[in-house]
């Protein structure tokens, strides 16, 4: 007891009595906090999720242990003050104490809430089409919670804030041309979060093809994408806002494209005759697109056509589409048997295709 006297001048030694009590009453608040308060809010919540009040039934979920702990934190300062007979709650030395760590449970209330909707940010509405890119901005606001809960516990000890962000200030633009790279995927990511082109489970591909796969996650500075033979590539978010951005996933068809090289010594008719039966077998097919479908000649060369055959799949399954594009070559070849058509063998590849 003497060892606190310098903190505490007026405490005096307890008695086996009040050592006693306060331990009694640390665990009466103990089994308090865990049989009763525990269970009224898991009730609470059930209540509310019954009543599809999902939000407010989460957030009190997620505020369950800083409630909790902030109960125990006050039953501990109180036991303290019965044993030591001083009011730790309005002491000059330890009130500033106590209140910082009574407001760092509410702030660390509201950053689980965070947390738990970084995570699983689809169960915050109840959209079509839910916000997936959300984690971005919850990420952002985690990081705000713990600056203005540090700045909140720090104004009750007269820290001089002012100086302080004075001097973060003046660091920060030195700072800022040491870590342009970063800052450039930073915004890079505020880029992809603003103009949301895709969203977590897309399926995206770059332009040069270099990166194709599903989103994983959107972070502050890159993306996660998990590519065809599941490795994983973080994307720096600088390089996808500068570059363009397939979100295959929101294909509602495919292009099948087809180039056919027949042999100029065909006869005219027969080659029309052939051109127009591929087209009925494409327009006849269950899966295929009945408004846009291309059978033409397009280019001729000194001993043989150039034919084009392109139409449109009413898929995204890549699977399904490359089906369909088997029948067709099928129907083709049978086609150019049943016509007598000669195929042409030029210098370049006789088949050549292109799915897009």
């Amino acid at each position: 007891m003497d060892s606190l006297k310098w903190l505490l001048p007026n405490i005096t030694a307890p008695t086996w009595m009040d050592v006693i009590i306060a331990i009694a009453l640390c665990i009466v608040g103990w089994l308090f906090q865990h049989f009763v308060i525990k269970k009224m809010i898991n009730r609470t919540v059930i209540f509310l999720k019954n009543r599809q009040r999902n939000f407010q039934a989460t957030v009190l979920a997620q505020f369950n242990k800083a409630i909790r702990y902030a109960f125990m934190f006050a039953v501990i300062v109180l036991s303290l003050t019965i044993l030591l007979k001083e009011n730790l709650f309005t002491n000059a030395v330890t009130k500033n104490f106590v209140l910082s760590i009574i407001v760092f449970f509410p702030f660390k209330g509201v950053y689980d809430v965070l947390h738990f909707y970084t995570k699983q940010p689809l169960t915050l509405n109840n959209d079509e089409e839910p916000n997936v890119l959300l984690p971005f901005f919850l990420r952002i606001g985690k990081v705000l919670i713990m600056i203005l809960a540090m700045f909140t516990i720090a104004s009750f000890w007269d820290f001089n804030l002012n100086g302080f962000l004075t001097g973060i200030g003046l660091t920060g633009v030195a700072i800022a041309f040491g870590i342009r790279d970063t800052l450039a995927h930073v915004f890079g990511g505020m880029s992809v979060a603003l103009d949301n082109p895709f969203q977590i489970g897309d399926w995206v591909a770059t332009e040069d093809q270099k990166i194709e796969g599903t989103i994983e996650d959107i972070n502050l500075r890159s993306t996660l994408i998990q590519t065809g033979d599941k490795g994983l590539v973080y994307v720096p978010n600088s390089y996808l806002v500068n570059r363009p951005i397939y979100n295959l996933s929101k294909r509602e068809k495919r292009k099948c494209e087809q180039f056919l090289f027949v042999a100029a010594e065909n006869e005219e008719e027969t080659l029309r005759s052939a051109l127009s039966a591929i087209q009925k077998e494409i327009y006849l097919h269950a899966q295929t697109e009945k408004d846009m479908i291309h059978v033409f000649i397009d280019e001729f060369y000194p001993t043989s056509y150039r034919v084009l055959v392109r139409f449109f799949v009413a898929t995204n399954d890549t699977a399904v589409m490359l089906n369909v594009r088997q029948d067709i070559l099928f129907a083709i070849r049978q086609i150019f048997q049943e016509l007598n058509i000669i195929v042409a063998n030029p210098a370049e590849e006789e088949w050549i295709s292109n799915e897009k």
